[in-house]
């Protein structure tokens, strides 16, 4: 019998302080993390700490009117959400408004510059071969073609561009090849590769200069419609924003036009654009990744079945061309997202590298990734939001939480007696972890705590308290039944322990589905019920359960002390029947050994 009786009680009491100790090392190396990381308190949302709203319109080519529905509607809303969502859960809210309207609203504490631009730029994505480019400023001489270089330096570029095309040969050749971010104007590409030029600036090298001849815009006299788009990219400064708009106006897909963009250097640069070859919605999925090999940063661009042989194609005449006319450039809203040089032809899969850093090789890959949108926007009306509304109605919140918190405990204090101190303590420690790990996951994923969101928080006060409420009753009953504290509270715990686990598994899947099948704030509301419903768990095995067995192993609590909560007497409990007579209807628990 002494086997049984050692083995059992390593099992059910195994080590309780270590149990303890680790719980309360992950409580200060989280508390630790967030006093260094600088972000003391959570991040809030756009009904807490205010923001910006932005109202967009849509609007439909002409002739296409019915494009405006609700399933556009609908499919703009999702790509913007995850726009502006990009980095997790950080409670920028979408959702239509009528039958045209769509309302962003963005919290403060995020980039409300880049969400902005982001939900701005909502016109559709196209790739579009280059023609010709020049710096952004009006071109001085209207007669010159903007292409046109001195005749001295033709030879230079014939030689230029016979080399380049043997380099390319031997990069071909050569599949160990390790690509590798230029300093020429126009970039490099290898075989399935990309290169994003790192200056495109036709003036930084002139060997990267068209020459009049090769240039494919014939004489302005030719006809009426190459003499207004000559004259239109002759005359445009793309410095100024009314000038940039004024060229996007009423341009097609199939049209050639002209547009502006900003190179590596940040300076502004003029194209003219061939009809649009590759559509946005040919991009299946494009990410901005960390090249380990290189150390830089890249794009990295896969294309759909129908896209890839678009893409096959165009790549397949651009590589052929002299610069800057072997450059694509990647249009969205009329505006020159990158221009990217080609050698060779592309299919499938592609990477665009450059003068890169995390933020602007993240922001492409969005763009490439959601910028094709089914409908156009314009942006009419940008709002911003004071949170002293939702601030009233946090701090009334809290007011009434701190009342049902106090209740509780005073509630618990008279039922449970000295065994609360369990209780505060459990309730204690999962209040500090929600709150510290709810204030590390602000910068972390961009988490911010809306009002829905403090609801799931308190929540998970009942969550807890139902928890530790199981496992109290469950060793009040062992005691009812006449065992003593210790045996008690052991053979308590795998049941309770069993109905615990059943209730947090069905709440944390009730919090998964809500999370995916919701949007809005309402995602905040499932991510802390879902949060809290795994702290739980922790709390329970990691403080409730090993301070119980500590506690027993005292006098005051193991003799029944009536303060105790565990008063034999109190309960109803009846001694153990000794001598002949047997009780009438025996226990169906097991018998201690």
């Amino acid at each position: 019998m002494a086997a049984p009786k050692k083995g059992r009680r390593q099992s059910g009491q195994a080590r309780p302080g270590r149990a303890l100790a680790l719980i309360l090392i992950a409580m200060v190396a989280l508390t630790g993390g967030m006093f260094l990381s600088g972000h003391t308190t959570p991040r809030l949302g756009i009904d807490l700490a205010g923001g910006t709203s932005i109202t967009l319109e849509a609007k439909a080519e002409p002739g296409r009117e019915s494009a405006i529905n609700e399933t556009n509607m609908n499919t703009a809303v999702d790509i913007i959400d995850r726009r502006v969502n990009g980095l997790g859960v950080s409670e920028a809210e979408v959702k239509t408004q009528g039958n045209k309207n769509i309302i962003v609203n963005v919290p403060k504490g995020t980039d409300e510059e880049q969400a902005r631009e982001q939900v701005g730029t909502t016109a559709q994505l196209y790739f579009r071969p280059v023609i010709t480019l020049a710096p952004g400023g009006p071109t001085p001489d209207p007669a010159a073609s903007p292409s046109e270089t001195p005749k001295a330096d033709d030879k230079d570029a014939k030689d230029d561009g016979k080399k380049d095309d043997k380099d390319a040969k031997d990069e071909a050749s050569d599949p160990s090849a390790s690509p590798s971010p230029t300093a020429t104007t126009q970039g490099r590409a290898v075989t399935d590769a990309l290169k994003a030029d790192d200056d495109p600036s036709p003036s930084a090298d002139a060997s990267d200069k068209p020459k009049a001849s090769d240039s494919p815009m014939p004489d302005p006299s030719a006809d009426a419609e190459t003499a207004a788009l000559q004259k239109k990219f002759t005359e445009l400064d793309c410095t100024k924003p009314a000038q940039r708009t004024k060229a996007a106006e009423g341009t097609k897909p199939t049209d050639t036009i002209v547009a502006c963009g900003k190179n590596a250097a940040e300076q502004w640069e003029k194209y003219i654009l061939g009809p649009a070859e590759v559509e946005g919605t040919d991009v299946k999925e494009a990410k901005g990744q960390l090249d380990p090999q290189q150390g830089i940063w890249k794009v990295t661009m896969d294309f759909t079945g129908k896209g890839s042989k678009k893409f096959a194609s165009i790549t397949s005449k651009l590589s052929q061309q002299q610069p800057p006319q072997n450059q694509f450039a990647i249009v969205l809203d009329n505006n020159v997202v990158s221009a990217p040089s080609v050698r060779t032809t592309l299919s499938k899969n592609a990477e665009i590298t450059g003068s890169f850093n995390q933020e602007s090789a993240q922001n492409l890959a969005n763009i490439l990734s959601y910028g094709a949108l089914p409908l156009s926007f314009e942006e009419v009306n940008v709002l911003t939001i004071s949170p002293s509304l939702g601030g009233e109605q946090l701090k009334t919140g809290l007011i009434a939480g701190v009342i049902g918190l106090l209740l509780v405990v005073a509630y618990l204090v008279f039922y449970y007696r000295a065994l609360a101190l369990v209780a505060v303590a459990s309730l204690a420690l999962m209040g500090g972890l929600t709150y510290v790990i709810m204030s590390l996951m602000g910068p972390a994923v961009g988490f911010a705590l809306s009002l829905p969101a403090v609801c799931g928080a308190i929540v998970a006060i009942g969550i807890t308290a139902d928890s530790f409420i199981v496992y109290f009753e469950r060793i009040r009953d062992e005691v009812r039944g006449g065992r003593s504290i210790r045996p008690a509270i052991e053979r308590a715990w795998p049941t309770a322990r069993r109905t615990i686990l059943v209730s947090d598994v069905v709440s944390f899947l009730a919090a998964v589905v809500l999370f995916f099948a919701a949007v809005g704030t309402v995602q905040g509301f499932a991510f802390v019920l879902g949060l809290t419903t795994l702290l739980d768990v922790v709390v329970v095995f990691g403080l409730t359960k090993p301070m119980t067995t500590l506690l027993a192993r005292r006098k005051f609590f193991y003799d029944g002390h009536p303060m105790s909560g565990l008063d034999p007497k109190r309960l109803g409990a009846t001694p153990p029947i000794r001598g002949r007579r047997r009780a009438a209807a025996p226990s169906a628990e097991p018998k201690e050994a």
